[in-house]
């Protein structure tokens, strides 16, 4: 199995950064909006990319303050949408702290780095590289984010 895999370095708080990727709010501001239910499986985030892809649903599995957020995908979809692959797979945050390099434009003492893992792809999936790239889309909206407020 395969992951799409990207390091995005944010100068922003770590804490702000944990906030974005963790809440209902926060996820929505840089990915797609979204809804939160609980169900007997626990938390359930649903996403709405669109009528031709039916409702995404992920289920929160690992939440911990300002370091690491885990979801599975739970849904199933068309053949036809991106999403169709991604049931089962499983989308990884997690949260460092580094010092800036030398040629890092910030007078920051450290930064958040982000280490973004989404596996368990099949890689000969027809989806995979046109999610690689809408997820490093996704990933610069939310340095944007961070960094700007």
């Amino acid at each position: 199995m395969a992951a799409i895999y990207h390091q995005v370095w944010i100068n922003t708080p770590t804490a702000k950064l944990y906030e974005a990727i963790s809440t209902v709010e926060g996820v929505g501001s840089w990915w797609d909006k979204a809804n939160s239910t609980e169900t007997d499986v626990g938390t359930v985030l649903e996403f709405s990319p669109g009528a031709a892809h039916g409702t995404l649903k992920a289920k929160v599995l690992d939440l911990v303050p300002g370091k690491r957020v885990e979801w599975e995908f739970i849904s199933t979809h068309p053949k036809s949408s991106p999403a169709s692959a991604w049931t089962g797979t499983r989308l990884v945050f997690e949260i460092t702290v580094r010092k800036p390099l030398a040629f890092d434009i910030t007078e920051s003492e450290q930064m958040a780095v982000l280490d973004f893992r989404h596996s368990g792809w099949d890689e000969s999936s027809e989806w995979f590289g046109f999610c690689n790239f809408g997820w490093g889309q996704a990933l610069q909206k939310l340095k944007q984010l961070c960094e700007s407020q």
